[in-house]
């Protein structure tokens, strides 16, 4: 695992429940697994992904497991009314389960902070029985753009993303879930893209994703980026404020999303 760039403050907290809000249907849309599967969610933080999951699974069996004591401690007291949900702190790339252990693997936001994605991936192929499915959503930041256009607020995206490829991650990982997955040796990948496009018209996506999800995001990495030299204080803050600008009335936000299935089937 490599660091996580976003920090764990509880602003990103709050950012992360508002994303798992506003992105409700594209995330957990076709998350819907058979009674009794056994599904194991790695990565899951502070339980943002693992209340939708269960809630739209309650007759499923889920281990949710996050390398981070911290976060774990969140996700179980926000998910303490679920009933079908057992947390475990684990390593991604050593999961603590037996072979084919899970009918199901839902792995949301996790590949893009991973220095080897290849290697989870082959981790978690082995803990998955043979004929059962793998789910990977994952965000694009290179996929992003608003309007109006303004030159400082993609200096500032491209912050995001170069602080993350210097931490070991991929903020860019969302357009590789296709080959990530041949090459894992999963069957039959297939992968949507979901594009969420805000414009006034959406006041409740200007709000969850514009403001509260994507631009705060880019605003937790401020100090990251100043440290590191990425971009001047007067230039990080314009595009800042050119991000807010595109929240107004006359602007619009464009994203895309990526979802994987793909199945394990014998060799």
């Amino acid at each position: 695992m490599t660091t996580y760039v976003h920090g764990y403050s509880k602003r990103e907290t709050t950012r992360l429940q508002d994303q798992a809000d506003a992105l409700v249907d594209i995330i957990h849309g076709e998350a819907i697994f058979p009674p009794g599967s056994r599904i194991l969610e790695p990565g899951c933080g502070t339980g943002s992904q693992t209340i939708t999951l269960a809630a739209n699974n309650p007759e499923a069996i889920i281990t949710s497991m996050d390398v981070s004591a911290d976060s774990l401690e969140k996700a179980k007291s926000r998910a303490a009314h679920l009933s079908n949900v057992t947390f475990k702190q684990g390593d991604i790339y050593d999961l603590p389960f037996e072979d084919e252990s899970f009918d199901h693997v839902f792995v949301c936001f996790v590949l893009e902070h991973l220095k080897d994605p290849d290697k989870a991936l082959l981790e978690l192929k082995r803990v998955l029985k043979t004929g059962g499915s793998i789910t990977v959503v994952e965000g694009d930041h290179g996929s992003f753009y608003c309007h109006p256009r303004s030159k400082a607020a993609m200096q500032a995206v491209d912050c995001l993303i170069k602080s993350q490829a210097l931490a070991g991650g991929n903020s860019l990982v969302g357009r590789e879930i296709y080959p990530l997955l041949r090459k894992a040796g999963f069957n039959t990948p297939v992968v949507v893209p979901h594009i969420v496009y805000v414009d006034d018209s959406k006041p409740e996506l200007v709000e969850g994703f514009s403001k509260n999800t994507f631009t705060a995001m880019i605003e937790g990495v401020r100090e990251k980026a100043l440290e590191l030299g990425l971009i001047d204080e007067a230039t990080f803050d314009e595009g800042v404020r050119g991000l807010y600008r595109a929240t107004e009335e006359d602007g619009t936000f464009c994203y895309t999303f990526f979802r994987g299935t793909a199945v394990k089937n014998e060799s």
